[in-house]
C-alpha cells in the first residue's frame, strides 16, 4: 500500500517574517557602544539563523535529489534470515538522521496499527511528509512484524521501523538497495 500527495506551502514566508522581526529589533537599538555590540550580535544571530535554515529553504526537487543519492556502505547493515538469505538494510535511526540532514522539515506519523485476525502479526501504516519551499509531499507505506519474532523491540516497534524505512524509500532514500540484487 502506497500513497502520495503534493501540496503548496509557504515555509519561506515564515523565514522571511523571522528575518524581518530580527532586523526590526536590531534597528531599534540606539548608537551607544553597548547597543552597537548588541546590534552586531543581532546580525551575527541572523547569519547563524540563515545558516541553520539553509536546508529548510530549498525546493523539493533539491531535497529529493539528495535523498536519491547512494547511502554509504558503512551505514548499511545485514540481517540473516532463517532461510539463509542475507538482507541489506539501513537502520531506522540512520534513516532518521539522513532525513534530518537533507529534509530538516520532515514529519512522520503512524496512520494505523492493525493486528491480524489470528493475532500472530501486526501491520503499521506510516506516513512521511517532506516540506520544501515550493510544496510538500508525502509517502505512506506498510510494515508487518510477527508477534512471535524474537529479538529486540516489540512487534509494533519493528513494524513501525519497517514502514518508516519503506516510506522513506518511496522518496528514493536507500532505494538502490532494492535494485542491487537485480543487476
Amino acid at each position: 500500500m502506497a500513497f502520495s500527495s503534493l501540496r503548496s506551502t509557504s515555509s519561506s514566508s515564515v523565514l522571511n517574517k523571522l528575518r524581518l522581526c530580527q532586523r526590526s529589533i536590531s534597528a531599534k537599538a540606539s548608537s551607544s557602544p553597548k547597543d552597537k555590540d548588541r546590534e552586531r550580535l543581532m546580525f551575527d544571530s541572523e547569519r547563524e539563523t540563515a545558516d541553520l535554515t539553509s536546508g529548510i529553504s530549498r525546493p523539493l526537487s533539491d531535497i529529493l535529489k539528495e535523498l536519491n543519492k547512494k547511502v554509504p556502505d558503512s551505514l548499511i547493515k545485514f540481517r540473516h534470515e532463517p532461510n539463509g538469505f542475507s538482507i541489506k538494510y539501513i537502520p531506522w535511526h540512520i534513516v532518521n538522521r539522513i532525513m534530518n540532514l537533507h529534509a530538516p522539515e520532515w514529519s512522520g506519523e503512524v496512520r494505523s496499527i492493525t493486528y491480524s485476525s489470528d493475532g500472530k502479526s501486526v501491520s503499521v501504516v506510516y506516513r512521511v511528509t517532506i516540506y520544501g519551499t515550493d510544496a510538500e509531499i508525502y509517502r505512506e507505506s506498510t510494515g508487518t512484524a510477527s508477534v512471535d519474532d524474537p529479538g529486540y523491540g516489540d512487534p509494533v516497534q519493528k513494524a513501525e521501523g519497517m514502514a518508516f524505512r519503506r516510506a522513506c524509500a518511496r522518496f528514493g532514500l536507500g532505494l538502490h538497495l532494492y535494485h542491487e540484487d537485480m543487476s
